[in-house]
């Protein structure tokens, strides 16, 4: 089984329902229910999404989903090894480096992120929702 590393963007695209890219979201998700792929994310992300979607639709409904993407996708732990390495490392954004690391440590095939730019030092492919929908 192949393993998709999906950043906060993504989450928070599908979440929030944010146009255009909550298409492309939407279609990500559901090649994981259909497909011989699998997805996963950090706890640090998850964490950045309900922060943000709290604000938006409220502490009810973001818990309601980080709920729903915690039974689809593999939440992995980010331990001490992984903020040496995101602290210690090219990536400009923390977040983006500790993602990354992430990823990395999960053996993911792919990084799928909303801008590519972010990941510029990147070990793993990375793609947005849209480019790697595409390519299948």
């Amino acid at each position: 089984m192949r393993s998709i590393f999906i950043d906060s963007d993504i989450l928070l695209d599908l979440i929030l329902k944010r146009y255009p890219f909550y298409e492309w979201a939407l279609g990500l998700f559901f090649l994981i229910d259909e497909t011989e792929y699998s997805g996963c994310t950090s706890v640090h992300s998850l964490l950045n999404v309900h922060y943000i979607a709290k604000k938006t639709v409220g502490e009810k409904a973001a818990r309601a989903s980080i709920k729903l993407l915690s039974n689809k996708i593999n939440i992995i732990s980010e331990g001490l090894s992984i903020i040496e390495k995101a602290l210690g490392s090219n990536i400009v954004d923390f977040e983006d480096a500790v993602q990354h690391y992430t990823a990395v440590s999960a053996n993911a095939d792919f990084i799928v992120t909303r801008n590519t730019k972010d990941y510029k030092h990147s070990t793993i492919p990375v793609l947005t929702a849209e480019q790697f929908l595409r390519t299948l």
